[in-house]
């Protein structure tokens, strides 16, 4: 295992991140325009003193279904394994608040290495003591859209903001990650370092993965002051952010 995980370049301007996103159709998969995504990274501020922020459409818009194939790694498409064909009924945790429309952006945004070998249920608790918030699994994967280097060998990352509710109303014990196959199993000797999204038990620690997080969720630009329905229709509110 490595010892010391790279050092990770910058966010890409917004300017950047929109035009990624358009070129690898996300807009369609949203029901936007591709104006509607430079329009926002035109008019968005990112906050100052940080590395930036990632763009992210809301998941309702673009579910981790249609995201994951998206990844690549070299010549590698991503994929969602197997056992998790409900992946797009994991949703945000109580404690998770969506800013309420379809673009928004993340700051503060960290891999939390220094979580590795922990639990999902142990990395939750101190996520929050640190005024964090835990990453969705579209959020993580518009993470490596945008810089597929943040997916390193035995440096990948729990998206653990995500979460499935059983019938009870209690959480499901499976937790989101993202990381690179090793080819075993179902997944397929073909998929070897292909991006994987898959799951891990809630109180199970991994010595490979850390807790992806970032510092707010916010709503600037072109949907500030403004909330949206499903359809898109604008509503007078408050300005959007959340944790």
């Amino acid at each position: 295992m490595s010892a010391v995980p790279a050092v990770l370049p910058a966010l890409p301007v917004l300017s950047a991140q929109a035009e990624r996103l358009i070129e690898l159709g996300v807009h369609e998969i949203a029901g936007l325009s591709a104006d509607d995504l430079r329009t926002f990274a035109e008019t968005a501020e990112v906050p100052a003193g940080g590395d930036g922020a990632l763009l992210a459409v809301h998941p309702d818009r673009a579910p981790a279904s249609a995201l994951a194939p998206m990844l690549r790694r070299d010549d590698k498409q991503g994929f969602v394994v197997t056992d998790m064909s409900d992946v797009d009924l994991f949703t945000p945790l109580d404690t998770v608040a969506l800013p309420d429309a379809p673009l928004y952006l993340l700051t503060g945004v960290d891999r939390g290495d220094e979580m590795a070998d922990w639990s999902p249920n142990e990395a939750l608790p101190a996520l929050t003591a640190k005024a964090r918030t835990p990453l969705l699994l579209t959020e993580g994967i518009h993470w490596v859209l945008q810089q597929p280097a943040v997916l390193e060998r035995n440096h990948c990352f729990m998206t653990i903001g995500s979460r499935l509710r059983r019938t009870d109303s209690a959480l499901d014990a499976r937790t989101p990650a993202i990381w690179i196959s090793n080819g075993t199993g179902r997944d397929g000797r073909e998929r070897r370092d292909a991006p994987k999204v898959g799951w891990c038990w809630a109180g199970n620690r991994h010595t490979w993965l850390g807790f992806a997080s970032a510092t707010d969720r916010l709503v600037q630009g072109l949907w500030e002051s403004r909330s949206y329905d499903e359809a898109g229709a604008a509503e007078p509110g408050e300005r959007p952010r959340g944790r």
